[in-house]
Parts: C-alpha cells; sequence; structure tokens
C-alpha cells in the first residue's frame, strides 16, 4: 500500500494502523481519511490479521478535524467530509475482527469519534478526550451525537457535546469513555497485550458477538435476541465450538482454528 498520512504494520497477527501527520498533530482531512479506509480494507480482507488496532503519538491519537480545510467551507465541503468520514468509521465499527484504539496525547473532536467506533479503548495517563465542536459554532459530524450517548449515557454525553468540555484520561474512565488507563510508556505494550488476548479467542464466535452486539443496538430487545439466538445456534456448527467445550470437559486450554 502507498500510504502517506497512515503507518501501518502486521506484527504477531495485529494490524497496527498509526495516523501519521505530526505537524498537525494527526488531524483528520480527506487525504489521512482516504489512506485509513485503505488500511482497514487491508485489514478486512487479509486473513493473517486477527486485531486491528487505530493508534497516534504520543502527542496525539488525531487532535481533531482539520480546521483549515472547513474553516471557509460551505454546505457541500461539510456534506462531503462527512460522507468521507461516515464511510471509513462504518468500515471500522462494522470490521469482522476486534479493533482497539490505543490513544495517546488528544483524542479530540473526530479522533474521540473515530475511538468510538472501535470495540475497546485504551489510554495513556496523558490522554485527553472530548467532543469540542460546540464551541467552533457546529456539532459534531462523524457520530459522536448517536455514539457517544450510546455508550456512556445521554446525560454524560451532553456535558461533552453541549459544553465541548474536554476531559483527562482519569475521568474518562470513571465515565465510560476509557476502559481502561495506562502509563503513557506502556500503552503500547499494554494494547498489544489485550491484541494477544483476543487472538486466542475464537475468530467466528469474536465475529458473532460483534455482530450481535451492534446490530442488536438497532433493534428491539425482541429482534435482539432473536438475532442473538441465531448466532448461537449458528456457531454449533463450528470446529471451534467442538474444540472448547472438549477442551473444558478435558481440562486443557482450547486450541482455536477460526473454524
Amino acid at each position: 500500500m502507498n500510504l502517506k498520512y497512515v503507518k501501518f504494520s502486521v506484527e504477531d497477527q495485529i494490524g497496527w494502523i498509526q495516523f501519521n501527520r505530526p505537524e498537525k498533530l494527526n488531524a483528520l482531512n480527506p487525504d489521512v481519511l482516504k489512506d485509513l479506509e485503505k488500511a482497514v480494507e487491508y485489514c478486512d480482507r487479509e486473513d493473517k490479521i486477527r486485531v486491528v488496532v487505530l493508534t497516534g503519538s504520543e502527542k496525539a491519537f488525531v487532535a481533531g478535524a482539520d480546521i483549515q480545510h472547513m474553516s471557509t467551507g460551505n454546505p457541500n465541503l461539510a456534506y462531503d467530509l462527512s460522507d468521507l468520514t461516515t464511510s471509513v468509521q462504518e468500515r471500522i465499527a462494522d470490521l469482522k475482527k476486534p479493533t482497539i484504539a490505543s490513544i495517546a496525547g488528544y483524542a479530540l473532536g473526530g479522533g474521540c469519534e473515530m475511538a468510538l467506533c472501535c470495540d475497546f479503548r485504551i489510554g495513556a495517563d496523558n490522554a485527553v478526550l472530548g467532543l469540542p465542536e460546540i464551541t467552533l459554532g457546529i456539532i459534531p459530524g462523524g457520530g459522536g451525537t448517536q455514539r457517544l450517548p450510546r455508550l456512556i449515557g445521554i446525560g454524560k454525553a451532553a456535558r461533552l457535546i453541549l459544553l465541548g468540555d474536554m476531559i483527562k484520561a482519569d475521568e474518562a474512565q470513571r465515565i465510560g469513555l476509557l476502559d481502561r488507563v495506562v502509563a503513557t510508556d506502556e500503552l503500547k505494550n499494554e494494547t498489544k497485550i489485550m491484541a494477544l488476548k483476543l487472538i486466542k479467542r475464537p475468530a467466528v464466535a469474536l465475529r458473532a458477538a460483534k455482530t450481535a452486539m451492534r446490530k442488536g443496538l438497532n433493534m428491539s430487545l425482541k429482534d435482539g435476541l432473536i438475532l442473538e439466538q441465531d448466532l448461537f445456534a449458528m456457531l454449533f456448527g463450528t470446529e471451534d465450538q467442538k474444540e472448547g467445550m472438549a477442551a473444558f470437559m478435558e481440562k486443557r486450554k482450547p486450541e482455536f482454528r477460526g473454524k
């Protein structure tokens, strides 16, 4: 892949996607988003990649959208930017593999929204998160008003969206925006430990669990339970289900093969 604004590598079945626009604190613009989409598409189709990690630099995960790009824009520019952002974010949110946002420094605006698309969010102790768009005379346009209330509740989300407050890592963990907070110099290692733990889980069951949770959020409880039942029953046709239960009865660790 020919990527300029994203660094991409594969290590131990982990796809590492690192935002790489340091002069702008990794601020998002169409070029960054297009590079990100290419990397995510590659991770989606490559079976050798089992977990995908989004990360940035020690100073910034993503400091937000590029204000310079947007400042003189009209509604057509805003729609185009939002369309591209939504397309990339849906790719990440619907990825069949587990995803982790590994966050140091600023994760603001579009950066916070990008992290919300991931299954897990691990923050360094220097992380700062928020949706400050209201202070610019706009609102979040990359899913923030929809994903954040679903994650932490509308009351807590209102403070970040309506006031534009930025919060530090410890408070982000307290309200459920971050799953874990670790020392900044331990962020990559702790992220890798979580990723390797996920890799040991059965891939087909992980995909089914993600489908049940994410699609279920947009269904009635009754329809969500039916979806869960169907996916639960489907897994009894997999080799991993047979291996997992045999290993339990034989008191050994299972060796899942993703089949």
